[in-house]
């Protein structure tokens, strides 16, 4: 593989974590009630990545729906 490509992609994943940290925190910052608003969305049989942060969040804080 090419030493560029290695690079751009290292900086590409580079970015997605940075990318995940910042979500993480700001599902981390929110109000109890938009948390709630939040995990309610994604309340289903499929809840996906932000349905569990949010999920998460909600077992740290000992808050439930």
């Amino acid at each position: 593989m090419l030493r560029t490509r290695k690079k751009r992609l290292a900086a590409r994943d580079a970015r997605a974590v940075t990318m995940l940290a910042e979500v993480e925190r700001s599902v981390a910052g929110l109000e109890n009630e938009d948390l709630l608003d939040l995990a309610d969305i994604f309340r289903g049989e499929r809840r996906g990545a932000l349905g569990e942060m949010a999920a998460r969040e909600m077992a740290r804080r000992g808050i439930s729906l």
